[in-house]
């Protein structure tokens, strides 16, 4: 059975930092680009970070700077950094992966996903 399965949400104040881990069983990452969603409360999801397996990464504008997609193939997982939060970020994080015929761009922006994880939430709050 193909899953994903987010960890690491929780509750942080604002300009805090949290890791988001992303694992992986039933498929093998090397052959999927993967990815971090979010959907904050009355909004659509939107794509965050994206990543290829050959390094080709996307990044959101309104997180550039701050958040970082990594993956550990070997272990099957898949990381999103997120420093100096605020707020509006708060949301249920999604991990997602897409085959590797489709580019960043289109998984992150044009939401072409396969498998969806089933989310972690994120609370920025003082």
């Amino acid at each position: 059975q193909l899953q994903l399965v987010e960890s690491g949400g929780g509750l942080v104040q604002p300009g805090g930092s949290l890791r988001l881990s992303c694992a992986a069983s039933g498929f093998t990452l090397d052959y999927y680009v993967i990815g971090w969603f979010r959907q904050a409360p009355g909004k659509e999801r939107e794509g965050v970070s994206c990543s290829t397996d050959d390094g080709s990464k996307y990044y959101a504008d309104s997180v550039k700077g701050r958040f970082t997609i990594s993956r550990d193939n070997a272990k099957n997982t898949v990381y999103l950094q997120m420093n100096s939060l605020k707020p509006e970020e708060t949301a249920v994080y999604y991990c997602a992966a897409v085959a590797a015929v489709v580019s960043v761009q289109a998984m992150c922006v044009g939401t072409q996903v396969d498998y969806w994880g089933q989310g972690t939430q994120v609370t920025v709050s003082s």
